[in-house]
């Protein structure tokens, strides 16, 4: 599925989460927010080291992570209306030179100004439609704008508005820990590559596309493959048609729910803790093993609860419950239907009549699905307002700040990946291309029994 442009018009709701959290903090509304510091400008923030208030504000970051320089005052200083006519002048002086990409979970402000919106490979998909811009100015989180460069020219620069712009969840397999994972599982399972009597090697590594290009390239060197939330299912069996086992990372739920629906029994499916010998389990345990899963989560995802849904179902009788796949698994039974970001956006587009929606996904995307649909009554099933720590560090005034850059012939916060990592990191993308998912529309859950 394509990136889709989209063309906004004026909505009776404001799509915006940044008014809201402006509206709980000022008093104006009765909401409530997880930090108030939301309601500051994330340049607060840039001179701290974690991931900054919302959603990942509690988990740890590792040491050396990308920090961001100051930003130049008369960017922080500038009013919304201000920031949003230089980032309109600057895209109209450069024209084709750049192409703006923005994800399903960026605040509405930069959202309006993207020319594609989509999941992180959507967007790095999106770039390659554009040879002829000099710049893609990726308006993401880290490792979709590594993506984005692994896919894209080399004569093109590949632009993070904000270099503080990480994934706690990507953060949490990094490339130490992954290769000691795989030094102790040869230990167990002994030569990785060698196939036993039914052409199977002991373990394909699968990596979530939500990690490190050297996480990526991990994978690739070693006949493994990438995922989306979307095609993780087809993945997986092809995976499975070539090992006798997989080590899913970094997001736990994915790989678990995904397993589960394939057949895969629990017992079969344990949690590898890369702070505990053999991952906290036996080497029975391993030898018995299907699916290894790493011991990573999304910090928003992980919000959404059954309580949440059951009280979703106990005041909207006949709700449709829809949430995304890095949910936990008991959140994932209790809903209706799970699915990528692309999956919701779809169903909610494909509901023919007035319906009633509870997303479990990204409070900045389902605050835009209820503006661009007032057909329908959509709200997000975690009632407080706290998006995602990382996307939310994204402001016009970080885009303002490198589109004027480029206007003045400055590169700036360009991310590119080495080539000793690049090129095995291709080749785990080229591997996941072309293993495609059977096409499965969204409109199916209204004839579901």
């Amino acid at each position: 599925m394509p990136a889709v442009n989209i063309t906004l018009q004026p909505r009776p709701i404001d799509p915006s989460v940044d008014h809201e959290i402006q509206a709980i903090v000022s008093g104006v509304s009765t909401g409530e927010t997880c930090n108030t510091d939301l309601a500051a400008g994330p340049w607060d923030f840039d001179i701290r080291p974690g991931y900054g208030p919302g959603a990942s504000m509690g988990d740890v970051i590792p040491t050396g992570s990308p920090r961001q320089g100051e930003l130049p005052q008369e960017y922080r200083d500038a009013s919304d209306e201000e920031l949003d006519a230089r980032i309109r002048a600057a895209k109209a002086t450069l024209g084709e030179r750049v192409v703006v990409l923005g994800h399903f979970y960026q605040r509405e402000e930069v959202v309006q100004h993207a020319d594609y919106v989509g999941d992180s490979f959507q967007l790095a998909n999106a770039a390659l439609e554009h040879p002829e811009a000099e710049a893609i100015v990726f308006c993401g989180v880290h490792f979709m704008a590594e993506t984005a460069d692994l896919l894209s020219t080399p004569s093109q620069a590949v632009i993070l508005p904000n270099l503080a712009a990480g994934c706690s969840m990507a953060d949490m397999a990094d490339i130490d820990q992954v290769e000691e994972c795989w030094e102790q599982l040869e230990d167990v399972y002994g030569d990785m590559d060698q196939a036993d009597a039914d052409g199977l090697v002991p373990v394909i590594p699968v990596t979530y596309m939500n990690s490190s290009a050297a996480i990526k390239g991990f994978v690739g060197r070693h006949g493994g493959i990438v995922c989306t939330s979307s095609n993780a299912r087809t993945v997986l069996e092809w995976a499975f048609q070539r090992g006798r086992r997989v080590l899913f990372f970094p997001d736990q739920h994915l790989g678990r729910n995904t397993a589960k629906a394939m057949g895969v029994p629990l017992e079969q499916m344990p949690m590898w803790n890369p702070n505990k010998p053999l991952g906290g389990s036996s080497a029975a345990e391993l030898a018995d093993a299907r699916v290894i899963l790493w011991h990573g989560f999304c910090s928003v995802h992980r919000r959404f609860s059954v309580d949440q849904i059951d009280k979703a179902r106990a005041e909207h009788p006949g709700v449709r419950v829809i949430v995304h796949p890095e949910c936990p698994m008991a959140v994932v039974d209790a809903a209706d239907e799970s699915g990528s970001t692309d999956y919701i956006r779809r169903a909610i587009e494909g509901a023919t009549e007035p319906t009633t929606f509870a997303i479990g996904t990204e409070v900045n995307l389902v605050q835009r699905l209820a503006a661009d649909h007032p057909e329908h009554t959509i709200f997000c099933l975690d009632p407080v307002v706290c998006p995602c720590s990382t996307m939310y560090r994204i402001h016009p005034g970080y885009l303002a700040w490198v589109l004027e850059g480029l206007v003045d012939g400055e590169v700036l916060n360009r991310i590119t990946v080495t080539s000793d990592v690049a090129e095995p990191a291709r080749l785990a993308l080229e591997r996941m291309l072309a293993a495609k998912p059977p096409a499965a529309p969204a409109a199916d859950w209204e004839n579901a029994s």
